[in-house]
């Protein structure tokens, strides 16, 4: 068994063996000079921690025997390569963890050994350093060595293929490898997950806060200041959505004048959507009264959609002239060759509340949201409080 522990600004290897001691360690250190332990640590005379008898110049032993396997510099602790058998060295953050399985995987197989098949450079795990491994991907790194199941299964896998060529009976061993090699667990999204969530958290918290805020205080708003503020929040909701501005014009080739919209987004495949958003105002989204027993939408609604789609229209005639004319508008403002696509683009509509309105207004607002073609979404500011609150709550959950 091998452990490690810190004293004296020193990384000790402490090494013990329960079925054949470690007397062996000490002779062989007499007789060579030098000791290999798990083919992976190699050690002289020279790193031993034990004290030495001066009277007879022979070694103390117990039941432990420990070496020096690194010393400290600054936060690091530095493992010259020649212990670790290889030609660079290792530097370990003094707050990382370590186990015996961090350097040696099954079979006796050495982990550094390897990475420096791959690499050629010092290696540096934990801390704030730009070219450090991360704790988390270390961790991550040593899961991908395989186990002897695994090893098991793959060999029996090769074997297998050209077997089941020729024989009836044959197993399909590469068939079951590939199954069992599918349901093993992926950590990294895990890890990714779990470096962000908090941030994550954080950020729709603070969004949703200044939201609210905002409904409190609309009147301080002019109408372009609450629509620069909530295309923001938009944009936190639609990460897809990498570039947005604002009075945008569109070709209004008919009438053969410019128009333009609150916001056109653009994804990152060049493509464009149609943003329109009004303040928030109460009594702008369904009647009071039913007409055979349907509440229906008023026309602050259905106007806006009919604006919306109208822009949709002049788009989508605009054609490859259009998106020339965007292309060039905007190249400033866009990635490097990104063109400016306009393919089958859709609308969202950011409006009014719903927090005064009846269990069957909202229901009939649900209907009445649906059956518009091209539009993505339309939203209350009550909906997208309750849908900020909702993305915090599953993100709360996943903690």
């Amino acid at each position: 068994m091998i452990n490690f522990s810190i004293e004296n600004d020193l990384l000790l290897l402490h090494y013990n063996s329960e079925r054949s001691g470690i007397e062996w360690v000490f002779d062989k250190l007499e007789s060579t000079g030098k000791i290999s332990l798990r083919r992976t640590f190699y050690f002289t005379k020279n790193d031993l921690y034990e004290e030495v008898n001066s009277a007879s110049d022979e070694f103390y032993f117990d039941e432990v025997s420990t070496f020096i396997l690194g010393r400290k510099e600054n936060q690091y602790y530095k493992i010259e390569g020649e212990k670790l058998g290889i030609n660079i060295s290792v530097f370990i953050h003094g707050e990382v963890k370590l186990y015996e399985k961090s350097f040696t995987a099954e079979k006796s197989i050495s982990i550094f050994k390897k990475i420096e098949k791959i690499i050629n450079e010092d290696i540096y795990i934990g801390g704030e350093g730009n070219t450090a491994i991360h704790e988390d991907d270390f961790t991550e790194l040593l899961s991908k060595f395989p186990n002897v199941y695994e090893l098991e299964k793959y060999v029996h896998a090769r074997i297998g293929s050209i077997l089941i060529n020729y024989f009836d009976s044959a197993v399909d061993t590469e068939k079951k490898y590939n199954v069992y090699m599918n349901k093993k667990e992926s950590r990294i999204d895990k890890n990714l997950s779990s470096m962000f969530r908090k941030f994550e958290i954080d950020k729709f918290r603070i969004i949703t806060e200044k939201l609210q805020e905002m409904l409190i205080n609309e009147n301080s708003y002019s109408e372009k200041q609450w629509q620069n503020e909530i295309v923001q929040i938009i944009l936190f909701l639609h990460p897809k959505y990498i570039a947005v501005f604002p009075e945008a014009p569109v070709r209004d080739t008919y009438q053969n004048k410019n128009r333009s919209v609150d916001f056109l987004l653009v994804d990152s495949g060049g493509s464009v959507d149609i943003v329109e958003i009004k303040k928030p105002f109460d009594t702008c989204i369904v009647t009071n009264r039913t007409y055979r027993d349907n509440y229906m939408p008023l026309r602050e609604l259905s106007g806006t959609v009919m604006q919306i789609e109208k822009y949709i229209f002049y788009l989508n005639k605009w054609g490859r002239r259009g998106e020339d004319s965007l292309t060039e508008k905007y190249k400033d403002k866009l990635p490097n060759n990104l063109k400016i696509n306009v393919t089958n683009p859709k609308g969202i509509i950011i409006m009014g509340r719903e927090h005064n309105l009846s269990p069957n207004q909202k229901s009939d607002f649900e209907v009445i949201k649906r059956k518009y073609n091209n539009i993505i979404d339309i939203m209350t500011y009550d909906n997208l409080i309750k849908r900020l609150k909702f993305t915090i709550e599953q993100l709360e959950k996943s903690t």
